[in-house]
């Protein structure tokens, strides 16, 4: 082998980067997704409310409490609206299933008939899936608290002194809790319930929003039995 062709044989073994590299998430743990910069964030899942049937004193009343929210709040608050076309293939199997236990004779005829209704519509316009979604962060560099050269250190390798520093770890994450408190009272007062999403929730949302082909097809399996690689500090 000529030393002209050597470089490009160490060209074509050279292993390709990560896709993960170019996320802005470093890590996932204990209900927290932490971000490269070093700021922290809880992803809750919220209900919705039909605003346009209730009566004009109430969506004033929902307007209101909004309003005293935002206003309570001295932290940024993102909104996330993710809209899915529904699949519903797992049920037109259920049903099928169904129909073959069934029986009853009107009963299987019924069921068969419903089946095909289903499918025939799905097949008129698609059928969207909404969820809501609010994302709570917590910034270490904004606590006034700190002196200046901690925030210096903290604002040079701010992942890294997360996963170094369990403790310090533990407090960003009791002040998030913080945070989090006054969001569940103020969507409580709209009338809007809300759920925190755990570590393997997280992992499905992120994964299902950077991968929403592959996750249709291939599920994530359960977080006892992912096969993680720690990056080496």
């Amino acid at each position: 082998m000529s030393k002209k062709n050597k470089p490009d044989k160490l060209a074509r073994n050279k292993v390709k980067p990560s896709t993960q590299q170019y996320l802005d998430i470093a890590e996932i743990k204990d209900d927290v997704v932490i971000m490269r910069d070093g700021t922290l964030r809880a992803v809750l899942l919220a209900s919705s409310i039909n605003f346009s049937l209730k009566s004009e004193d109430e969506q004033n009343a929902v307007i209101s409490s909004y309003v005293s929210f935002i206003n309570s709040i001295d932290f940024p608050l993102q909104i996330v609206v993710q809209s899915r076309e529904l699949n519903i293939d797992s049920y037109i199997e259920l049903l099928k299933k169904k129909e073959k236990e069934q029986v009853n004779r009107l009963l299987k005829i019924h069921t068969a008939e419903y089946i095909e209704y289903i499918k025939e519509l799905t097949s008129i316009g698609k059928i969207m899936n909404k969820r809501f979604y609010l994302v709570v962060p917590y910034n270490p560099l904004t606590d006034k608290r700190k002196g200046f050269f901690n925030l210096l250190t903290e604002a040079i390798k701010p992942a890294t002194i997360l996963k170094l520093k369990e403790k310090t770890f533990k407090r960003y994450k009791e002040m998030l809790n913080r945070r989090l408190e006054g969001v569940y009272s103020g969507m409580d007062s709209i009338g809007v319930g809300v759920a925190r999403l755990d570590t393997q929730a997280l992992i499905e949302l992120y994964y299902q929003s950077y991968n929403p082909e592959v996750a249709d097809n291939q599920q994530l399996d359960d977080l006892e039995n992912l096969r993680v690689e720690k990056d080496k500090i």
